[in-house]
């Protein structure tokens, strides 16, 4: 039987990795899960990705891009004039107030990379990306402090459950940016 030309098949497998991710969390995540998730032979997902870390580190890069759209979107951070933890809290907001599983999903990849190596450069990177652009308009110590706490706003909004506060945040933010 010839071989079936499949051009997505790469990428379903990545949207598949995802949604189990979403649904079981990374302790439900197997090559078989994801065939399965995928419809696809569970050959596939070892031809695309030889290792669990492998498509984790792509699923991770995906939902990585989903902050960046926003971030890019927003697009005010190259603006001086702009206030910038008035951007930082909307930013927040945004990102928080649409679909909170994807959220969560990114910062249970991102988390991931504490017990496997292979996700760090991914993870690192995100930070990176978010402090270059930050470090323009504040300096490289402020911006490490701010994406810190964005950070640590996220998880506790998730953890708790509790509805975003924009205000809150914009205080806070304040009180870093000199």
């Amino acid at each position: 039987m010839p071989r079936r030309y499949d051009p997505d098949r790469r990428q379903r497998i990545i949207d598949a990795a995802i949604r189990v991710v979403g649904k079981k969390g990374i302790a439900g995540l197997s090559h078989r899960t994801v065939a399965a998730e995928a419809d696809v032979p569970l050959g596939s997902t070892t031809y695309h990705f030889a290792t669990l870390d492998e498509l984790l580190v792509a699923a991770l890069r995906q939902a990585n891009e989903g902050f960046a759209k926003i971030v890019a979107a927003r697009g005010a951070w190259q603006d001086p004039a702009r206030d910038l933890a008035d951007e930082l809290a909307g930013l927040l907001g945004e990102w928080l107030g649409g679909e909170r599983t994807g959220v969560e999903l990114e910062y249970e990849l991102y988390l991931a990379a504490l017990r496997r190596p292979a996700l760090r450069p991914v993870a690192v990177a995100w930070c990176q990306d978010l402090m270059g652009p930050l470090a323009e308009r504040t300096d490289p110590a402020t911006a490490r402090a701010l994406v810190a706490l964005m950070d640590g706003i996220c998880l506790q909004t998730l953890l708790t459950g509790e509805e975003y506060d924009a205000a809150y945040a914009r205080e806070m933010l304040v009180r870093l940016i000199p």
